[in-house]
């Protein structure tokens, strides 16, 4: 047991939210010899961090360990989620909005990409000739709390409009109530827009900027943003540090799992 908390710590109420689901992933039924509540806290530590697996400190359980978990918690499932995805978007996306007074499952939908440059130990990478960038890209779609609906990695030469169409085709059955997707100017496009109303049955709408030469805040596009900035508060987030691309979107989902999991 260890002597001190990490400021990445989340407490023993706000584990328990989510520990069924993390149980569930336990494919053995040999009785398990190291807390989970404390490997939960080793993965956060190096999600805030930005440490290697190996550089985990001494007193979380053996780096390896914590490393299976994660991989566990990881792994999609047949229908392509993972533990961690469930987590996020079954018990904690819904719930916060419950708690503000809205449905759980949003209608109207703000959707955005990031471009992050790949360090030397990924092996899947692209080049965004846009941004200068060789590495992934993200694409998120969050609703006005800037509370993720549907995420997915690609490779940065991924065009925004393909890598937002993969997001809803990942999470479709999560996206049954959506009406509006607002877009920014880089998903203009009929082929894009007829592809949404198929996939979720929403229509498109594209935030047009100022034709003026001054910098102004678009109305609801800064939502996104923030969301892409509480994700750059994690400094495994900062760069990709991942060899797969699955590794890279359960990071997102475990950043944003525990943004709200100190919410609650």
């Amino acid at each position: 047991m260890r002597k001190h908390r990490y400021p990445s710590d989340v407490s023993h109420e706000q584990f328990e939210q989510i520990r069924p689901l993390l149980e569930s992933a336990r494919k053995r039924t040999k009785p398990r010899t190291v807390e989970l509540y404390e490997v939960w806290c080793a993965v956060l530590y190096l999600l805030k961090t930005g440490c290697q697996w190996r550089l985990l400190p001494s007193d979380f359980p053996r780096w390896q360990t914590v490393h299976r978990y994660f991989s566990q918690w990881s792994e999609p499932d047949q229908n392509g989620v993972s533990v961690l995805e469930q987590a996020l978007k079954k018990s904690q996306v819904g719930a916060a909005r419950i708690k503000q007074g809205r449905k759980s499952e949003s209608s109207f939908l703000i959707v955005d990409a990031q471009s992050v440059k790949n360090t030397d130990s990924a092996c899947e990478k692209g080049y965004d000739a846009g941004k200068k960038v060789s590495g992934i890209k993200r694409h998120i779609a969050v609703d006005t709390q800037g509370l993720p609906h549907a995420i997915a990695v690609t490779t940065a030469d991924v065009t925004d409009r393909k890598g937002a169409l993969l997001a809803f085709k990942r999470c479709a059955s999560h996206l049954r109530d959506v009406q509006n997707v607002l877009a920014d100017g880089g998903y203009v496009g009929k082929p894009f827009a007829g592809a949404v109303k198929e996939l979720i049955g929403a229509e498109v709408q594209i935030a047009k900027r100022s034709e003026l030469h001054t910098f102004a805040v678009m109305p609801q596009r800064w939502v996104v943003e923030r969301s892409f900035t509480w994700l750059e508060k994690c400094r495994r987030l900062w760069k990709n540090c991942e060899r797969k691309l699955n590794t890279s979107l359960q990071f997102i989902h475990l950043a944003f799992l525990v943004l709200l999991l100190k919410r609650s």
